[in-house]
């Protein structure tokens, strides 16, 4: 017995760290550690109960769904109970599901088929209908008994107050439906500039962000911020005869006007549940709304019956999670990078830490008032996150874990590269380097100059680009054009056949479409989609470098500080010798044809599924190209919506419009008509 004190005292630290973790994430909506860390914790304490199972607590954690309701709030009870998901976390874990699920039905097992949809990560949420009206709303609280939020849920547009009627959809007499209150990231990146405008303390994430928006006493505040719904099974349900299938389930909520994920995909077998775990999280960062795994289920009703639950969750799903996009991590230094405009920009070098995949060592900190509103200090303890490619954030400091060691950042008055003066200009957040021969701003320029938007030169490398101006071979643009075999092969490593293909490639780069050298100048603010719109208005550099202010703030795509950066650009004596030397070199790029001739000018396209003979971005490369504009959603202001491969729900909103619908042929007719003549 004695041995088994260490075993029984772990145990304890586990609940009481999981309780903890509970109370920061449900009911203060401030969590202080990653969803992956939370996981670990829960599965190190139900290995330990599975083996120990006499020490197993009746009050453990892994028996209870989340936290019990804020006294705040009333209380709901929940008709059927609201059960959280055990998790999964790899293709295998899928592989054993579906083999623990063959096991628990015997010997002869039946054809088992399944629905998979993604596991949006928002607040559980119950509806409650009598007589087809909205009663009650309620958060999953601990799964038997939830908050009443009924006041909040009724500003949230998605969620129906009445059932829909229809003499094809009977109504029931009582329903309780689940569902998923969510923030959609583009809504939530504008709720956390409102509030840091504000002085307030931005949310950690979307989740955190829809739940504080849920438990607002005031409803005024939570019909303030553009919650969403998605609504993914039904409880208790009396006056219908027993639904037969969980897509019936789905195709019910859709019919009484319920929003249903048009991810959703029923799928035949194990191999499956597979492969749209793959496709959901290749599509992932893609999506509007922030998910963090797919939930696989059983779709037959009975067979779900048949399979029941323990203690928290349902034998019958599973929640298969990817990898983490928020991770725990301590910064143990903060340096200072210089760009090609001179912005320096701090940067937290972390002791390195996976997250989604990918091993993380340094995160942006943005501007130094970013890194004072945060508070973020060297030897901190923070979360960090990232989106796909992404470069990581800090989303906040764990207050909790500071030791009185920390360090407070202070930017350094001199460049780092060059020594040279260090300024913050009225009216900007960023710190300049005034240093005009600063060689880390040559080297950005020359990179950006060379990039693939820009000029694309290849095998022009970040290596290469350093020892070049390291040597003093090029000191702006304009000289790669003048460089020879002779100077390459002084530079180290450097061959004859390399020297060779570069200077094939700075040869082919002399002729680039004209949208491409106003990217490939680095003017500030002037991204590859602004710098389309000039080259369309304009036609040509030599137009463009001699516009006026009030010609350049015509341009719908061009305010104020934009417009004044061109001009202030192209006013430069310096900026107009390198222009003048790229002319001399051969550098000539093709005429483009001026706005108002462009065949595709005000026309606006939406596309849906998956295109065959190139992708979305070239798809809308070559819209642009041609005076169009490309949206993410069908609107009355659409003209045409192009149907690829399997498309979504955008198609029948497009022809409930009357909007025209091409097919990827048709659309590619469309464009080639208007890449003919002028």
């Amino acid at each position: 017995m004695k041995d088994m004190d260490p075993i029984r005292r772990r145990m304890a630290e586990l609940a009481a760290e999981i309780a903890h973790h509970n109370r920061r994430y449900y009911q203060m909506d401030d969590p202080e550690i990653s969803d992956a860390a939370y996981d670990a914790l829960m599965r190190e304490l139900q290995t330990l109960e599975a083996a120990h199972p006499d020490l197993a607590a009746a009050d453990s954690p892994t028996r209870r769904v989340g936290a019990p309701p804020l006294e705040k709030f009333g209380a709901v009870p929940h008709r059927t109970p609201m059960l959280s998901l055990a998790n999964a976390f790899s293709e295998a874990d899928i592989q054993a599901f579906g083999e623990r699920l063959h096991r628990l039905l015997g010997d002869a097992p039946p054809l088992l088929r399944f629905i998979v949809e993604p596991k949006l990560d928002g607040v559980a949420i119950g509806l409650t209908y009598a007589g087809a009206a909205l009663t009650t709303g309620a958060t999953r609280g601990d799964g038997l008994t939830g908050e009443d939020v009924t006041a909040n849920i009724r500003t949230i547009p998605d969620i129906p107050l009445r059932l829909n009627t229809g003499a094809d959809r009977p109504l029931p007499e009582f329903l309780e439906v689940r569902g998923e209150v969510y923030l959609e990231r583009a809504a939530f990146e504008g709720m956390n500039r409102r509030r840091l405008r504000a002085g307030e303390p931005p949310f950690a994430n979307p989740r955190n962000a829809a739940a504080g928006s849920l438990r607002q006493l005031n409803s005024r505040i939570t019909a303030r911020r553009p919650l969403r719904m998605f609504c993914y099974a039904v409880g208790a349900v009396d006056g219908l005869p027993p639904f037969r299938s969980h897509a019936d389930v789905l195709e019910a909520l859709r019919g009484w006007g319920f929003p249903v994920n048009p991810e959703i995909r029923a799928v035949r077998d194990l191999p499956g549940c597979i492969a749209e775990y793959r496709r959901i999280g290749a599509v992932r960062t893609s999506l509007p709304y922030e998910i963090d795994g797919v939930v696989i289920k059983v779709d037959d009703l009975g067979l779900q019956e048949r399979l029941g639950a323990v203690s928290r969750s349902p034998r019958w799903a599973i929640a298969c999670k990817f990898d983490a996009l928020q991770e725990t991590t301590v910064v143990r230094d903060i340096v200072v990078q210089v760009g090609r405009t001179g912005v320096l920009t701090p940067v937290a070098v972390m002791a390195p830490v996976q997250v989604g995949g990918v091993t993380v060592g340094r995160a942006t900190l943005h501007n130094e008032d970013d890194i004072r509103r945060k508070d973020i200090r060297i030897g901190d303890t923070v979360l960090i996150q990232r989106a796909g490619d992404v470069i990581p954030e800090v989303v906040k400091v764990i207050e909790s874990r500071r030791t009185g060691a920390e360090r407070p950042f202070v930017m350094p008055a001199t460049c780092p590269e060059c020594g040279s003066e260090v300024v913050r200009l009225q009216g900007e957040a960023a710190h300049r380097c005034l240093g005009l021969a600063c060689p880390a701003q040559l080297k950005e320029h020359i990179r950006h100059f060379a990039s693939r938007g820009g000029m694309d030169i290849e095998g022009l490398g970040e290596k290469l680009v350093g020892q070049m101006v390291d040597a003093r071979l090029i000191r702006d643009p304009a000289d790669l054009y003048a460089l020879t075999e002779s100077s390459l092969l002084t530079l180290e490593r450097m061959q004859k056949k390399s020297a060779a293909n570069l200077l094939a490639a700075l040869n082919r780069s002399k002729h680039p479409p004209l949208e491409k050298l106003i990217f490939a100048l680095g003017i500030r603010h002037v991204g590859e989609h602004l710098s389309r719109v000039l080259a369309g208005h304009f036609g040509s550099l030599e137009a463009l470098s001699s516009a006026r202010l009030e010609t350049l703030l015509a341009i719908r795509d061009v305010g104020p500080e934009v417009a004044a950066g061109i001009e202030r650009f192209f006013a430069q004596s310096a900026n107009r010798d390198v222009l003048k030397k790229l002319r001399e070199a051969g550098v000539t790029p093709g005429v483009t044809r001026p706005a108002a001739e462009a065949p595709l000018r005000g026309k606006s396209f939406v596309f849906t599924g998956a295109l065959s003979r190139m992708t979305r971005s070239e798809a809308r490369t070559r819209v642009e190209a041609l005076g169009g504009t490309v949206t993410a959603s069908v609107t009355q202001q659409t003209d045409y919506v192009v149907a690829g491969a399997d498309p979504g729900t955008k198609i029948d909103k497009a022809r409930a419009a009357g909007r025209a619908v091409l097919t990827e042929d048709e659309f590619l007719e469309l464009i080639a008509a208007g890449d003919g003549p002028a």
